[in-house]
C-alpha cells in the first residue's frame, strides 16, 4: 500500500501518461469510443477501490496542494488559445447556435434535475452544476466547478459517471447522423455556403501556426504559474457568499486572465494547449484518486438523468434549427463544442469536411470561455431546486 505523496504522484502521472501515449501511438478504434481520459477515470478508480493507496498525511498533502495550484494554471492556459476576436469572425449564425445550445443545455439540466432530484443525494445539486459545466465547455471547466462549489469526491464520481457514458453515447450518435446532413438541410432550407468559406480561412491560418519550442513551453508555463499564484492572492481579499467562495473567485481570475491574454501576442506562442492537457489528466486522475466504486450507489439514476438532459437539448436544437433554418453541420458542432469540447468537435467536423475542423476547434474554445460561468449559474438555479 502507498503512503508517500511523491509515490502516489508517480503512479498517477505513469498511468496518465502511458494511456495517453498509447492513444496516440495506436490510434485504436477503442478510443473512439472510450477516450483517453475515460480510461484513466476508470483504471486511476478501480485501483483507488483496491487500496493501492492510503489517505495518509503525505499523500493528503501532495493532493491538496498539487489540486489547489494546478486548477487556475490549468484554466488560464487552456483559455489563452481562445482569442475571442478570432472566435467572432465565425459569424452571427455559428455563435447564435452556439449559444442556442448552451441554452438548450442549462434547461435540460434544471428540467432533469427537478425531474430526479427528490430521489438523489443532497450533493446532487453540485454534481449536476459541474457536468453542466462540462457539457457548456470541457472536463476542464467542470474541475473547475468542482473547484469552486467544493464538491466532494465522491459526489465528483457520478459526474465523471454521466459525462463519460451519456457523452461516449451522444458522440456516437452525432456521427451517425453526418449521412442524412442534406435530407435535414433540405428539411430546415438551410444554406451551408458561409460555413464552407469560414472553413477554408480559419485552414489556412492553422497551417502558418509556428511549432513548438522549449523556450515558448518554458515561458507558458512561467507565466501560467505565476497567474495562478496572483489569482490566490487576490482572491483572498474579495467579498465571499456561500456560493460566491475564495475558490469560485480563483477560477473567476484565472479564467478572466486567459481570455484577456488570449487577445495578446502571447495567445500565439505555442505549447499552451499541450502543458494544459498534461495539467488536466493529472487533475482527473488526482481527483479520481480520492473515490471508488462503492460509493457510487445511485450511478444508474444519474445516468438515466443525464439522458434526459440529452433528449430534452436533443428536442429543442431540432425546434431551433426549424425555425431559425440551421443546417445539420452547424447545430452539431454547436452541440459537441458544449458537450464534448475540443476532443470530439474536431472530430465531428472532419466527418462532414476535412475543412471544417479549425470551425470545430474554434467553437470549443468558445465553450471553455463560457463553461464555468454557465455551470455556476445554472448551479444556482438547481440550489434553489434543492433547497
Amino acid at each position: 500500500m502507498i503512503e508517500n505523496g511523491f509515490t502516489y504522484l508517480t503512479v498517477l502521472m505513469v498511468i496518465a501518461s502511458s494511456v495517453v501515449y498509447i492513444e496516440y501511438q495506436t490510434k485504436h478504434k477503442i478510443f473512439e469510443y472510450l477516450p483517453a481520459i475515460v480510461i484513466i477515470y476508470f483504471t486511476v478508480m478501480m485501483l483507488s477501490s483496491l487500496g493501492l493507496w492510503e489517505k495518509s498525511d503525505s499523500i493528503n498533502e501532495t493532493y491538496k496542494t498539487l489540486k489547489s495550484n494546478l486548477l487556475p494554471t490549468m484554466i488560464f492556459l487552456m483559455l489563452l488559445s481562445a482569442d475571442m476576436r478570432e472566435i467572432f469572425k465565425l459569424g452571427g449564425k455559428m455563435l447564435f447556435t452556439f449559444f442556442l445550445a448552451s441554452l438548450s443545455i442549462g434547461i435540460g439540466f434544471i428540467g432533469s434535475f427537478a425531474l430526479f432530484h427528490t430521489y438523489l443525494d443532497s450533493n446532487a445539486w453540485k454534481s449536476f452544476s459541474a457536468l453542466c459545466g462540462s457539457w457548456m465547455g470541457g472536463t476542464a471547466n467542470m474541475v473547475a466547478i468542482q473547484g469552486a462549489l467544493d464538491l466532494p469526491n465522491s459526489a465528483m464520481g457520478y459526474t465523471l459517471l454521466i459525462d463519460s457514458i451519456d457523452y461516449a453515447i451522444w458522440v456516437m450518435l452525432l456521427l451517425a447522423l453526418v449521412p442524412i446532413a442534406n435530407r435535414f438541410n433540405r428539411w430546415t432550407k438551410s444554406d451551408t455556403s458561409i460555413i464552407d468559406e469560414v472553413g477554408e480561412r480559419l485552414a489556412l491560418k492553422e497551417s502558418k501556426k509556428k511549432p513548438i519550442d522549449f523556450p515558448s513551453i518554458f515561458f507558458l508555463l512561467g507565466l501560467a504559474l505565476l497567474v495562478s499564484t496572483l489569482s490566490q492572492y487576490i482572491a483572498t481579499f474579495l467579498p465571499t457568499t456561500d456560493f460566491l467562495t475564495t475558490t469560485t473567485w480563483i477560477v473567476i481570475i484565472s479564467t478572466l486572465s486567459g481570455t484577456l491574454l488570449a487577445m495578446t501576442p502571447i495567445s500565439r506562442i505555442s505549447g499552451g494547449q499541450e502543458l494544459a492537457n498534461m495539467m488536466l489528466y493529472l487533475l482527473i486522475a488526482l481527483i479520481v484518486s480520492r473515490a471508488n466504486f462503492t460509493e457510487l450507489t445511485q450511478a444508474p439514476l444519474y445516468i438515466i438523468a443525464g439522458f434526459v438532459i440529452l433528449l430534452i437539448h436533443l428536442i429543442l436544437m431540432l425546434i431551433f434549427a426549424k425555425l431559425f433554418k440551421l443546417d445539420l453541420f452547424t447545430i452539431g458542432i454547436a452541440s459537441l463544442a458544449n458537450i464534448g469540447g475540443v476532443a470530439s468537435a474536431p472530430i465531428l467536423a472532419s466527418a462532414y469536411s476535412k475543412a471544417l475542423i479549425p470551425i470545430g476547434v474554434l467553437m470549443a474554445m468558445m465553450g471553455y470561455i463560457v463553461g464555468t460561468f454557465g455551470g455556476l449559474i445554472v448551479g444556482s438555479v438547481l440550489e434553489m431546486i434543492a433547497n
